[in-house]
């Protein structure tokens, strides 16, 4: 049975999870994958929870920024990804990630490091290789720990051409992303009705936090964005080896 303070703090967290991902273009699961294990009944249920939130988080940017899409650069990495995570999402139900997750965490902290200070080295192009090397990628980290974000999103900051070009990427990419793992997840078992209950519930605040990170979003340089996120892949990082 979800208490009163569970909701609270899943509320709590769902504000915050939204304004990070419609600032930076990513980070939802993330910041939300630092609590919900710990207050949901598995840990299967805590990734089905965070995919519906985030699902519905990053439709109002993606429908605001549609005409910024360029399937070309999205396409092919979206749909690797959607192969990629019902596999991974299957696997999540015989196996533990935790330790491949502090694996994980340590080379993003590199990589985030790495493209702090010589992103203006760094020019992706977006080659079939490319997408379907880091959708691979992105697909085996949604759907085992929820966190698909950041192999996506290095991607899209390098090939995108201005900072509308990236939200629209990024998240069109999470939208039909994360509801082709609710899916999955579903299909898994792991959609309860205590999952429905509590997403029902941070709606709301999953609103809030939509509506003052785009406040924030706006008075956003294009460089001033590439650093934050690039700052946030760090502590993605450190959570991830962390917790």
């Amino acid at each position: 049975m979800t208490t009163a303070f569970t909701l609270v703090l899943v509320a709590v967290f769902a504000a915050l999870s939204s304004f990070v991902q419609r600032v930076t273009g990513f980070g939802f699961g993330i910041v939300m994958m630092t609590m919900l294990p710990y207050i949901m009944p598995s840990y299967g249920e805590a990734t089905a929870l965070s995919g519906i939130l985030a699902a519905c988080m990053a439709l109002i940017p993606a429908v605001t920024h549609r005409r910024y899409v360029r399937l070309g650069k999205l396409l092919p990495i979206l749909l690797t990804f959607l192969v990629l995570s019902f596999f991974s999402v299957k696997v999540l139900t015989v196996i533990d990630g935790h330790s491949l997750k502090r694996w994980f965490g340590v080379a993003l902290i590199v990589v985030s490091i790495y493209l702090f200070f010589f992103s203006d080295k760094v020019r992706l192009k977006p080659t079939m290789p490319v997408q379907i090397s880091l959708g691979a990628l992105s697909g085996l980290l949604g759907g085992m720990f929820a966190m698909q974000g950041p192999p996506a999103v290095v991607y899209f900051m390098a090939s995108s051409e201005s900072k509308d070009e990236y939200i629209a990427a990024t998240q069109w990419y999470f939208v039909t992303g994360n509801l082709m793992m609710t899916l999955f997840r579903w299909q898994s078992g792991f959609v309860s009705h205590e999952v429905l209950h509590s997403a029902l519930i941070a709606l709301p605040a999953v609103a809030l936090g939509l509506w003052v990170g785009a406040k924030v979003y706006g008075r956003l340089h294009n460089d001033h964005l590439r650093r934050i996120v690039y700052l946030f892949l760090a502590v993605a990082g450190v959570v991830s080896v962390v917790l």
